[in-house]
C-alpha cells in the first residue's frame, strides 16, 4: 500500500463523523500496546490559540532537554507535519508504516477519524521514544472538560 493509499482510507473514515466518549479510542490504544503510557502527556484545549500555546509548550520542554512530541491539527501541506519530534516534522514514510499498523485495529473497533489520528500519534511518539507529548486536542460535540478529567 502506498502513503496516499493509506490516506485515502484514513481520511474517508471522516464520514464516520465524529463520536462523543473515550471507549473506542481507549480500545484502539489497547490494541496498540497503551503507547500513551510511555511518555508524559500535556493536553491543549479550546477554542482559539491552540496550535501557537502547544508548539511554544514543547519549544519550552525542549530547551529544557527533554526529548518532546508535538500533536497538532489540522495539518497546511502535508499529513505528516501533524507530528514533530524534536522540533522535525516525522517523515511520511514512517508516519504511513504506522498507520498501515494501527488501521486493523481502527477498523475492528470502527474508530472514527480523530481517533484514529490520536492513537496514530501516540504511537509515533512512543517509538521515538519521546519523554513529553504535547497534544492539542479538540473537545468536538458532547466533550466537557469533566468528561476528560473524570475518565482514568
Amino acid at each position: 500500500m502506498t502513503a496516499d493509499a493509506d490516506l485515502e482510507w484514513l481520511f474517508s473514515r471522516q464520514r464516520f463523523g465524529m463520536h462523543p466518549g473515550l471507549t473506542r479510542v481507549r480500545a484502539l490504544l489497547a490494541c496498540l500496546g497503551e503507547p500513551q503510557r510511555s511518555f508524559r502527556v500535556v493536553l491543549v484545549g479550546g477554542t482559539n490559540g491552540k496550535g501557537s500555546t502547544a508548539a511554544s509548550l514543547a519549544s519550552i520542554l525542549g530547551a529544557h532537554g527533554r526529548q518532546v512530541g508535538l500533536f497538532t491539527s489540522p495539518h497546511l501541506t502535508r499529513f505528516a507535519e501533524r507530528f514533530v519530534v524534536g522540533g522535525a516534522p516525522l517523515p511520511t514514510e514512517v508516519v504511513s508504516r504506522a498507520l498501515r499498523q494501527v488501521r486493523p485495529h481502527a477498523e475492528a473497533v470502527e474508530a472514527s477519524f480523530f481517533e484514529i489520528v490520536t492513537a496514530l500519534g501516540c504511537l509515533l511518539f512512543a517509538e521515538a521514544a519521546v519523554q513529553d507529548a504535547v497534544m492539542e486536542v479538540g473537545l468536538g460535540v458532547g466533550w466537557t472538560q469533566r468528561t476528560l478529567l473524570s475518565q482514568p
